[in-house]
């Protein structure tokens, strides 16, 4: 399936896409235009599987990115860096079609989160891609090479907890 990976337009219908997790759903339906277009707090890059003459190609997958910092203590990968906030590419969320899993659209999402952000380190600066992986889902970016970092934030005890994820930029795989 060959699939093109774009920044979120606005006005892209989002309303068929169904990823199987509420909480990613009804983000993409209710906030990520309004997030990425009114209050430029993020970007959602869709991947779309475009028809030639078709206007609105299905969306088939999403990941939402933003800047972000890390205190130099709190990163993993044992080099030196200068004590203030580093800079780090978030991916905040990242989710795919329920009736096209397994196909591949997450990992070249996150491929395409990656290459942001070392196109990010080589115009603006960029030590690493920290994540918020679901509970569920820190099995598959530890099977990248991401570590949790140690928190020190409280609880929420009605909701699982995302766990925060680091990845520094020389430890990529090459082919998630």
């Amino acid at each position: 399936m060959g699939i093109s990976i774009r920044a979120l337009a606005e006005g892209d219908d989002r309303s068929r896409f169904r990823s199987g997790s509420t909480e990613l759903d009804d983000f993409f339906r209710r906030f990520a235009e309004e997030n990425q277009f009114r209050h430029h707090i993020g970007v959602s890059y869709v991947a779309v599987h475009e028809v030639e003459g078709e206007t609105a190609a299905p969306i088939l997958g999403f990941v939402t990115v933003a800047p972000a910092t890390l205190d130099a203590d709190a990163l993993p990968n044992g080099k030196s860096m200068p004590p203030y906030p580093i800079p780090v590419l978030r991916v905040a969320r990242l989710a795919t079609d329920r009736d096209v899993r397994g196909m591949g659209i997450g990992r070249a999402l996150l491929r395409f989160a990656f290459e942001l952000a070392e196109r990010q380190r080589d115009e603006v600066g960029c030590a690493g891609i920290l994540v918020d992986a679901k509970p569920e889902s820190v099995e598959f970016y530890s099977s990248l090479g991401f570590v949790p970092l140690d928190t020190l934030a409280g609880e929420i005890l009605s909701a699982p907890r995302p766990v925060a994820m680091y990845l520094p930029l020389g430890s990529i795989p090459r082919r998630p």
